[in-house]
């Protein structure tokens, strides 16, 4: 899949300390998600259908990324 970022509005989480050590993510067009690392702005991202990004946020809130 190929999008352009260009025009992407990238933010951080409001839970974010406000430091460098972040991930970004930004909707795109088509309801897909961009991903990618504060430290490295012009660096690659990742591209997430809106599918796969519902079934990782919901993973997120079931717990299933914890460590134990």
């Amino acid at each position: 899949m190929t999008v352009d970022l260009n025009r992407a509005e990238w933010f951080k989480s409001s839970y974010s300390s406000g430091g460098q050590d972040c991930v970004e993510i930004a909707f795109l067009e088509g309801g897909s998600v961009g991903v990618r690392d504060s430290k490295n702005p012009a660096g690659p991202a990742l591209v997430f259908a809106p599918g796969e990004w519902d079934a990782f946020t919901a993973g997120v809130n079931r717990g299933e990324f914890n460590r134990l």
